[in-house]
């Protein structure tokens, strides 16, 4: 009988996956944040040998990754066999973007021969749907300000950026980058009136040929509370590619604030 693990970043994705599917596997990295209540089992990067060895031990083969993660501090002098073995490979893919080094990990996870899934797959329910999901109709000007940052966030999928952006009045305000949407969006909050001629809106959308199975994009009443503190009339999300979690609360923060969520195909 197969066994799910997750391998848990932080953020309520996983939690929400661990609700779900309460018999899978809690994988939780040293230094990394992590909401996850009860008992999980511990790993370092480093060992990623011993973690391989633990999910075989525990009957898991299918893995799902959630939750951010960021780049590990890896410490080569504490390198076990396996992850001296892929550290060829491994290593200089870290100096890449997301995409190139998430599509290594995948490769790595199904050469131990696991079936690495995503989120989505586990949750359909998550995905964002097609349409206005809360708040008020968006106004013209934002429906083309998110045609505009999609736009814009075609044209830099070739270099692996982000995925997110903000435009405003058919001005880009900000994109995602590797310090992720929070600061984004506390950039744009510092942007003067003197470049601002309309609320705008931010656009949340996978890259072009982003493998959706790790790393999908996401949004939760903490985007909403950062946007709203970015003054963007609403968000917008790529239906059926961007996750919602905690969605009670995304929600109700979109009530509480006044902006709108709406699901678009891009």
């Amino acid at each position: 009988m197969s066994r799910l693990a997750i391998l848990c970043g932080g953020g309520g994705l996983p939690v929400a996956l661990h609700a779900a599917a309460p018999e899978a596997y809690p994988v939780v990295f040293e230094g990394v944040a992590h909401s996850m209540p009860g008992v999980v089992a511990t790993h370092r990067f480093e060992k990623i040998g011993a973690l391989f060895a633990a999910l075989k031990a525990e009957g898991v083969t299918q893995v799902v990754m959630a939750g951010g993660l960021g780049r590990p501090a890896l410490d080569p002098t504490e390198f076990d066999a396996g992850m001296m073995a892929i550290a060829p490979r491994l290593l200089p893919a870290l100096k890449g973007g997301d995409d190139a080094v998430l599509r290594l990990i995948i490769a790595i996870f199904e050469e131990q021969g696991f079936e690495v899934v995503g989120a989505h797959e586990i949750m359909p329910e998550l995905c964002a749907e097609e349409g206005l999901i809360a708040g008020p109709t968006p106004s013209e000007e934002a429906l083309s300000d998110a045609s505009r940052a999609a736009d814009i966030l075609l044209a830099l999928a070739p270099v692996d950026v982000g995925q997110g952006a903000v435009v405003a009045a058919g001005l880009c305000l900000g994109i995602e980058t590797l310090q992720g949407t929070d600061a984004l969006l506390g950039f744009v909050s510092q942007t003067p009136d003197k470049l601002r001629r309309a609320k705008g809106v931010f656009l949340k959308a996978p890259k072009r040929g982003q493998d959706l199975r790790v790393d999908m994009p996401a949004v939760g009443p903490d985007t909403v509370l950062s946007a709203a503190k970015a003054g963007v009339e609403g968000i917008v999300v790529a239906a059926g590619r961007v996750v919602i979690v905690e969605r009670s609360q995304t929600l109700a923060a979109l009530e509480d604030t006044g902006l709108f969520l709406l699901g678009r195909t891009i």
